[in-house]
């Protein structure tokens, strides 16, 4: 995922997300990335805002899709949050976006915790 995040994202529009790289986009796991976030990634605030509802009702840890989602919703969020041109709008999706972070912070803290020899003696 990180890898394409860092080749770069273009939201349309319809707010559809495509991949700038057309190599990363025609392979399975961009494919698979794009019609994730497209798919289940809420692309309004209001819409935002009851997915949070909805995750932070679910029981934690979360399961791996929301977790990912969740984390998606944060950086589609930063990115709204940049390309909005009143600063009230970027206000409003920078409160989601840090909600959503502190959201996946708390997700993080109440993952299980492998044991102190999960790494085992080097």
């Amino acid at each position: 995922m990180y890898e394409i995040l860092l080749r770069g994202l273009v939201i349309e529009k319809d707010n559809n997300i495509v991949l700038q790289d057309e190599e990363l986009a025609s392979m399975r796991q961009g494919r698979v990335f794009v019609s994730l976030i497209n798919d289940n990634v809420p692309k309004s605030r209001v819409t935002m805002q009851r997915l949070l509802g909805r995750l932070q009702a679910e029981r934690w840890p979360l399961e791996m899709f929301h977790f990912e989602t969740l984390v998606l919703g944060a950086v589609y969020s930063a990115h709204q949050a940049r390309r909005q041109k009143s600063a009230e709008e970027q206000a409003v999706w920078g409160g989601l976006l840090m909600q959503l972070v502190n959201t996946t912070l708390l997700d993080l803290r109440k993952t299980p915790q492998l044991g102190s020899n999960a790494l085992g003696t080097y």
